[in-house]
């Protein structure tokens, strides 16, 4: 009888790379980094008020057999619509350099609301008097900084 082989643990974007790149290349993406990395590529103001949608290329063709730019759509809040109009030529030249490639020729706007992720909140803080007994506990660290961060992670395990 054969062992099954052995499996280690893979990353879940491994996993998901695949499913992942079919869905954004239904929506014409050539690369999910668009969308992920949209905040490096056009830059935090823009990225605050806009997010890509779609990229519609010429006669239906997928990204990859795409040969001629095709049109990235936005979806822009509506008071930075603007703005985000005439800084178009500025994002299809970021866009165009993130990929190495005459991607994007022309950037279309579609008022919308973005979708924003909720801010998670932040833990609470441990009990100052459980981090003062476990600071004292921890022996001579020379680094005040370190043997406070120590104190705190300990008192925030203790607790859990």
């Amino acid at each position: 009888m054969n062992k099954p082989a052995s499996s280690s643990p893979r990353p879940l974007a491994d996993l998901l790379r695949k499913t992942l790149g079919d869905a954004f290349a239904k929506q014409g993406f050539a690369s999910v980094e668009l969308v992920t990395r949209w905040a490096e590529i056009v830059g935090p103001e823009v990225a605050a008020h806009s997010q890509p949608e779609k990229i519609k290329w010429p006669r239906g063709l997928r990204p990859r057999d795409a040969c001629e730019p095709g049109t990235l759509w936005l979806r822009v809040e509506g008071p930075a619509a603007v703005e985000i109009q005439h800084l178009s030529g500025v994002i299809a030249q970021r866009v165009n350099q993130f990929f190495g490639w005459q991607a994007v020729a022309d950037v279309r706007l579609r008022q919308a609301p973005l979708a924003r992720p909720r801010p998670r909140p932040s833990p609470p803080m441990p009990d100052p008097a459980v981090t003062a007994r476990i600071a004292a506990a921890l022996g001579e660290i020379k680094d005040e900084k370190l043997r406070d961060a120590l104190a705190r992670l300990g008192a925030m395990i203790k607790e859990t």
